[in-house]
């Protein structure tokens, strides 16, 4: 999957102000290109964790079609460890046609992977920045 470096930047931007919560969304759109971010709130509030709002992924799922996207992958961050998996994100990756990224911002040196998962295990991982 390639990453628009214009998304990547928004990613960043989004995840450091919501910081030290983690941040999420979903990344739109067509082959394997991502050409836009779709932040959502973290309903969870949480440094550790993130749960998406219902009606914001409906949302989501509308204005891709819309736009004649798809979601490529949904994308959380880290703000305080590495990119990749944690049990939870693993345990919680149920969907095997997109890919998982996670961005850190560990260290204030921001770091994006995407996984692809399934059956609860990383089978690819790409490094996008």
């Amino acid at each position: 999957m390639k990453i628009d470096e214009k998304v990547i930047d928004e990613l960043i931007a989004q995840a450091s102000q919501d910081a030290p919560n983690e941040s999420c969304g979903y990344l739109l759109g067509t082959g394997e290109t991502v050409t836009e971010n779709y932040p959502m709130e973290n309903i969870d509030h949480s440094p550790e964790h993130f749960s998406f709002n219902p009606r914001e992924q409906f949302a989501a799922l509308r204005y891709a079609r819309q736009q004649g996207l798809q979601i490529l992958a949904n994308w959380h961050s880290h703000p305080a460890s590495p990119s990749r998996p944690s049990e939870e994100d693993l345990r919680l990756a149920n969907d095997p046609t997109i890919r998982y990224a996670i961005l850190s911002l560990l260290n204030g040196e921001p770091r994006l992977n995407s996984f692809k998962i399934l059956d609860g295990k990383v089978v690819d991982k790409e490094v996008h920045r």
